[in-house]
């Protein structure tokens, strides 16, 4: 398929097509990537700005890896040191973006909707890394190359999310996603971190996290966003952990051979213990391979055109 899309802000929006054409072109990223010399020159000449009002390691640092094996250049922007800390408008700072010719933006923002907001300004490309509770789109794409890198197709393949559903947009991205795929989703939390509009969505919700497990190919531990939440969601860190926590033990009730996912950053002790962590049915840092891969795949389609990716 001939790609159409200027910008790339939501997992809701894609058709399958479009998703298989993603995850198509990522695996022939990841080959590139896996060589001993990562350099190509196809998008020598363009300039990709990231723009993260929030902090991130993996998803900031893969995306600059991404441009730069492609030939691109960066920059980012340090909104701590920029003129945001003095009261600029996320429209005046895309104003000034646009003046500096960039080909690709790439937003991480507090604010849900500020990507498509950033669009709706800008000629050039947005891709969203994160907007408030809405979507994390890039990272739903990144989980389900995972996946169907281990599983194979995932039609009818039973994944349970588990931990703190109110606040995650990678939550919602991936339910938008899998469930495109043919997919059995499970959210399991407890009450207060599990909205009760998700039900909208046509998955199955629990608060029993043992009963959720049985028959699942893929378990995905979410940690607590502390930094989002109020206090007197649930009475203590421990107390969570028993109910919620990935361990080894309640892993076995799966009866399969289940892998392990989670978008990080980890709390370890809390959603996920550390022999589950470190443990074989882990992917967790093959997630993070699988970013760059992704975040390849994406920025080549946006401002690649026609050029050849393989050189």
């Amino acid at each position: 398929m001939k790609w159409q899309r200027k910008d790339i802000l939501g997992i809701e929006e894609m058709s399958v097509d479009e998703i298989r054409h993603i995850l198509h072109t990522a695996k022939v990223m990841k080959e590139i990537l896996m060589r001993p010399i990562k350099k190509l020159p196809t998008l020598k000449g363009k300039s990709v700005v990231n723009v993260f009002y929030e902090a991130s390691t993996r998803t900031r640092t893969s995306f600059e890896m991404a441009a730069k094996v492609l030939g691109a250049d960066t920059t980012s922007l340090a909104i701590a040191q920029s003129s945001v800390s003095k009261g600029e408008s996320l429209y005046d700072t895309a104003r000034t973006i646009q003046a500096m010719r960039a080909d690709l933006v790439v937003l991480r923002h507090p604010g849900s909707g500020s990507a498509k907001f950033l669009a709706d300004i800008l000629d050039s490309g947005v891709i969203n890394a994160g907007d408030g509770q809405h979507e994390h789109p890039t990272q739903a794409l990144l989980d389900i190359f995972t996946m169907e890198e281990n599983l194979g197709a995932l039609d009818g393949k039973n994944v349970v999310i588990v931990g703190d559903i109110l606040h995650s947009r990678v939550a919602r991205s991936n339910v938008w996603g899998l469930q495109k795929l043919g997919v059995n989703v499970t959210l399991v939390g407890p009450p207060t971190l599990l909205p009760v509009e998700m039900e909208g969505f046509g998955v199955k919700m629990t608060h029993d996290l043992n009963s959720a497990l049985l028959g699942a190919d893929v378990v995905m531990a979410l940690r607590l966003q502390l930094e989002r939440q109020k206090s007197g969601l649930f009475p203590s860190l421990r107390e969570y952990s028993l109910l919620y926590g990935l361990t080894a033990e309640r892993l076995k009730k799966t009866g399969k051979q289940s892998i392990v996912l989670h978008p990080g950053p980890m709390n370890r002790g809390v959603e996920i213990a550390d022999d589950v962590a470190d443990g074989v049915q882990a992917l967790i840092e093959r997630q993070v391979t699988n970013g760059v891969a992704i975040r390849m795949a994406l920025i080549y389609l946006l401002i690649g055109g026609s050029s050849n990716v393989v050189a």
